[in-house]
């Protein structure tokens, strides 16, 4: 794209960007006065539209980047988005951002429309390949063309490619470790379907520790969600938990709400560990004991992986697992006699 590019083409730069045509022509002649937000939007609009950058920006950008991930419903999605995003930024790469939501384009989809953008590679989300029922085919074609991928939060045996997950069987097992310690002796799991990798794992330290303490499990999965997490910690109550372990921190928002709707007390009555520790879970009623996922080092070694892929230096094709961390607060207290 030229400097004297048709106003329509401006007009266009300006309406993807959110910002004035003026400030799009300051950025394509690479004028003082603007924002480094400000113009990484704007040359983010121009590769998204698929405008050539002027020569003289060419260097600030080393070219698209993919970056899919589910809905942005939990909080913990847009968090390892907008930490990725940055990453891939200081980088020198565009990212662009895929998000599915249900009944709308599908990762498959968005896959084609990143491949038409010729993208220099891709980071996965807690996409399909955290499905165990899923044909991950998919990814290995990726790697075939070849182009770099990276998957967060689903490990996929014998793809080559870097994998980056929490430990979610350590979280389990830490969140039954503090209830146990607490007193309580009816613990109960709650998560979404089983089908899912994390899921998996997070039954596997939840079933270790339980044993461990000499106490009998007590699992419920629904979907994932606040509305799911009602429902499934509902019918654990009923049956006399006093302690809920939770797949995420909307299941444990679902767990209060259902002990609430049965005239039990959070933390008095029934304790409630959550997973993720979203932003604002700290401000809930109560605010939420919790696992925290480490976001930030998590999205960093995603994106460094990716990088060094495309330059030429792939990382070794292996799972990294990072450690949660025990967050507590005033959901969880000690177990009436």
């Amino acid at each position: 794209m030229a400097m004297d590019a048709p106003r329509a083409r401006l007009a266009d730069i300006a309406r993807q960007a959110e910002v004035s045509e003026a400030t799009v022509s300051r950025v394509l002649n690479d004028r003082p006065g603007v924002s480094a937000d400000t113009r990484h939007a704007v040359l983010t609009a121009l590769d998204v539209l698929g405008y050539e950058r002027p020569e003289r920006l060419r260097k600030r950008s080393a070219g698209l980047v993919g970056l899919v991930t589910p809905e942005l419903e939990n909080p913990i999605f847009p968090l390892f988005a907008q930490v990725i995003e940055s990453a891939l930024s200081r980088h020198g790469y565009t990212p662009v951002l895929c998000t599915q939501t249900p009944g709308g384009v599908t990762e498959d989809e968005y896959v084609e429309m990143l491949l038409d953008r010729s993208v220099a590679g891709i980071i996965f989300v807690s996409g399909l390949h955290a499905d165990t029922s899923a044909d991950h085919d998919r990814y290995r074609k990726l790697i075939d063309r070849p182009l770099p991928i990276v998957l967060v939060t689903g490990y996929v045996e014998g793809l080559a490619a870097p994998c980056v997950s929490c430990d979610d069987a350590r979280a389990s097992e830490l969140a039954v470790d503090h209830l146990a310690s607490l007193g309580h002796q009816r613990i109960g799991l709650i998560s979404g379907p089983e089908r899912y990798l994390p899921v998996q794992r997070k039954l596997a330290g939840y079933r270790a520790a339980m044993a461990r303490h000499g106490l009998a499990e007590e699992i419920e999965l629904s979907l994932f969600g606040v509305e799911g997490g009602a429902a499934a910690a509902g019918r654990l109550l009923d049956r006399g938990i006093t302690g809920l372990v939770c797949g995420s921190d909307l299941m444990a928002l679902g767990a209060v709400r259902a002990a609430r709707a049965r005239g039990l007390s959070v933390p008095r009555d029934v304790s409630v560990v959550g997973y993720d520790d979203s932003p604002l879970i700290a401000f809930t009623d109560p605010p939420l004991t919790t696992l925290r996922q480490p976001v930030r080092a998590m999205s960093n070694a995603a994106a460094q992986n990716l990088v060094d892929a495309i330059n030429g230096q792939p990382s070794p094709h292996s799972e990294y697992l990072f450690a949660p961390e025990l967050v507590v607060r005033g959901s969880t207290g000690i177990a009436r006699r």
